[in-house]
């Protein structure tokens, strides 16, 4: 079984992987208002576990993937 840690670092690294692919899409300006929210999140995130608040942190990427999913599941690239 993974550790907390194992499982942020993990979870950012598909964030980061994500994001990539995303420089490649066309945005609507409200679309590219929810992406940076997500980056947000995801550096909080970064933050919060060099800080070993652990929970927070992962709970910051996990809502950064939902920000970025709605946003690749509106233009098709699920």
């Amino acid at each position: 079984m993974a550790s907390i840690v194992e499982r942020i670092v993990k979870d950012i690294g598909i964030f980061d992987t994500n994001m990539l692919l995303m420089d490649k899409v066309a945005l609507e300006p409200k679309q590219r208002e929810i992406l940076e929210l997500a980056k947000m999140y995801a550096k909080d995130s970064r933050s919060f576990l060099e800080k070993k608040e652990y929970y927070t942190s992962f709970s910051a990427i996990a809502y950064a993937h939902g920000l970025l999913d709605s946003i690749r599941k509106l233009n098709g690239k699920e």
